[in-house]
């Protein structure tokens, strides 16, 4: 007897394709990268110190004893805003910012590594990463939580289609209406009326208490 396959869990990352998956990962990858470089370019060039690539893909620089360490350690934390701007455009699925956050995170660790040569020793730079995964993660999810949530309109303002749509009615119902009463014989705002049968017209007159005109 087959058995039957399970499907698989709602939000999973097997549910893209493998090539989209990887074009994604590229994207967020280059998009915290290109963050960091521009951030640490510009600091490097106000500060008045050298700008070099141990910045972006070493560790030695990022301690807790000196300005610059807690420097470089902010422009993670605003590459990991970058980060969580660039998931919200690709990824829009909230269930899979999760492994995207660890993923980049986790490539940008390897990367450390074969740059350095060692893994990473100063504690500042793991509690920097800790943090910024943190941080992805935390803004990732609201952020596409968020876009998730964005009423869909079709065809334009639903409120705008509303109000067209209330008004257009309400115009034919009065059209009806004042259509329909000049057919009984009856015009609204005047005192003279045509007949049904359009034999003549009459004119609508008070009555006093005792029934005579």
């Amino acid at each position: 007897m087959a058995r039957r396959r399970r499907p698989p869990r709602a939000g999973a990352a097997n549910e893209l394709p493998p090539l989209r998956i990887l074009g994604q990962i590229a994207a967020l990858q280059s998009i915290y990268y290109a963050a960091a470089l521009v951030l640490m370019l510009f600091t490097s060039l106000v500060a008045g110190t050298r700008f070099s690539l141990d910045l972006v893909f070493g560790w030695a620089e990022l301690r807790g004893d000196t300005t610059q360490g807690w420097l470089l350690g902010f422009i993670w934390l605003c590459c990991a805003g970058a980060a969580v701007v660039a998931m919200v455009a690709f990824v829009g699925r909230s269930k899979l910012v999760l492994d995207f956050a660890l993923t980049l995170h986790f490539i940008h660790l390897v990367i450390v590594t074969f740059y350095t040569g060692f893994l990473p020793r100063n504690v500042a730079w793991w509690v920097t990463a800790i943090i910024s995964s943190v941080v992805t993660v935390v803004g990732g999810t609201y952020g596409c939580q968020w876009r998730e949530l964005r009423p869909i309109s079709f065809g334009g303002n639903a409120k705008n289609n509303n109000a067209e749509g209330g008004s257009a009615a309400a115009a034919q119902n009065g059209a009806v209406g004042s259509h329909g009463d000049e057919e009984m014989g009856f015009s609204r705002g005047r005192g003279r009326g045509r007949g049904r049968d359009g034999a003549g017209e009459y004119e609508m007159v008070g009555m006093n208490g005792d029934g005579n005109r």
